[in-house]
């Protein structure tokens, strides 16, 4: 059941991202636009496209959510593989995706810190280098 339900989200999520789907949607409320008239622009006309565009926002958000999870989840499973392989990376950021809003940011905002920290030393340094290569090209 579940795996059936991957395929039938993934056909219909990837088919409502294709431009030919904006096309038939355009057509869908032209059709109906221009059919106004011939009705009378009656409650029954406006029932039938304010019901269709219900049922199918209803079940879009359904559809795109299960496809965001999965991707969610298969880039988050890549990561935590890009952790375990890379030599200096720190382990214990595999699964930080379970950690609540707050101590994640928490950790990105010490990240940034010890980035910002580690920029000023790279450019102190840089500072250095420069000034011991400008004397040298003095002489």
């Amino acid at each position: 059941m579940d795996e059936l339900f991957t395929r039938i989200a993934s056909k219909f999520s990837a088919l409502a991202g294709q431009p030919v789907a904006s096309l038939l949607a355009f057509a869908v409320i032209l059709v109906w636009g221009t059919t106004g008239p011939l009705f009378g622009f009656s409650d029954t006309w406006q029932l039938v496209i304010n019901t269709g565009t219900t049922i199918v926002t209803f079940l879009m958000v359904f559809l795109i959510q299960n496809s965001q999870n999965r991707d969610a989840a298969a880039m988050q499973a890549k990561l935590d593989e890009l952790i375990r392989a890379v030599e200096n990376a720190r382990g214990q950021f595999i699964g930080i995706e379970h950690l609540t809003d707050r101590k994640i940011e928490a950790i990105r905002a010490e990240l940034e810190r010890n980035a910002a920290d580690q920029a000023y030393e790279d450019a102190k340094a840089a500072t250095a280098r420069d000034s011991v290569a400008r004397l040298l090209d003095r002489r």
